[in-house]
C-alpha cells in the first residue's frame, strides 16, 4: 500500500515546497514595493513637479526589475520589451495629472501640496510594484510569458488607471482621519503598500479576465 501510494505522496511534498517557494517569493516581493514605497514618499515630499516624474523613472525600473529577479525572470534581450512596456505604462505623468487634479476636487480635503505628491507619488510605485508582482508570477508559474506583451499593456493600465483612482481616494481619506497629522511621512508608506496589496493580489479577477 506504500508503495502505491508512493507517486501521489510525492505529488503532494512537490505542490507543498512550490507553495511555500512562491510564499516566500511573496513575502520578499512585498517588502520590496514596500521598500520602494516609503523611498518614493520621501522624495516626493520635497518641493518639485510630480507631474514632470523625472525622479520617479529610476525608482521605478529598480523596483521592476529588482522583483523580476525575486521570481526569476532575466533581464535580457528576450524579455527588454516585456520591462519596457511596463515602464512605458507606469509613466508618472498623466496618473500624476489626473491624480493630483482629482484629489483637488474632493470636497473637505485641505492636504498640503508635498503631501499630496507624497500620497501620488507613493501610490505610482506601489501600484507599479503590486502590477509588476501579479505579472511576474503569472510567468513564474508558466501561465504567461514575456512575449505577452498586450496583455502585460493591458493589465498595468488597468491598475493605473480607474482602480488606482479609487485606492488613492480611500488613502487620501485615511490621511484626513489621522489624530496626528505630523505622523503622516511615517505612515503613509505601509497605508499605500497596505491598500495596494489587499486589494490586486487577493482578487486579481478582474486582471484574470484581460
Amino acid at each position: 500500500m506504500t508503495n502505491e501510494l508512493m507517486p501521489e505522496g510525492t505529488r503532494a511534498a512537490d505542490k507543498a515546497v512550490s507553495t511555500l517557494v512562491l510564499n516566500q517569493k511573496r513575502t520578499m516581493a512585498h517588502s520590496l514595493v514596500g521598500l520602494s514605497t516609503a523611498a518614493a514618499v520621501t522624495v516626493c515630499a520635497v518641493p518639485f513637479s510630480l507631474a514632470d516624474g523625472v525622479l520617479l523613472i529610476p525608482l521605478e525600473i529598480a523596483e521592476i526589475k529588482g522583483l523580476a529577479k525575486i521570481y526569476g525572470i532575466k533581464d535580457d534581450e528576450n524579455s527588454k520589451q516585456f520591462f519596457n512596456t511596463i515602464v512605458e505604462v507606469g509613466a508618472v505623468t498623466i496618473a500624476a495629472k489626473a491624480a493630483i487634479g482629482a484629489l483637488k476636487l474632493i470636497p473637505g480635503i485641505n492636504l498640503a501640496t508635498s503631501v499630496i505628491n507624497a500620497i501620488v507619488g507613493g501610490a505610482i510605485v506601489a501600484a507599479i510594484g503590486e502590477g509588476s508582482i501579479f505579472v511576474y508570477e503569472k510567468i513564474y508559474l508558466g501561465e504567461k510569458s514575456v512575449a505577452d506583451i498586450e496583455w502585460v499593456k493591458n493589465v498595468m493600465e488597468a491598475t493605473l488607471t480607474s482602480q488606482f483612482m479609487e485606492k488613492v481616494t480611500l488613502i487620501v481619506e485615511k490621511i484626513t482621519k489621522l489624530d496626528n497629522p505630523k505622523d503622516i511621512g511615517k505612515i503613509l508608506p505601509d497605508i499605500l503598500t497596505d491598500v495596494f496589496s489587499h486589494s490586486d493580489s487577493k482578487n486579481p479577477s478582474t486582471k484574470e479576465s484581460l
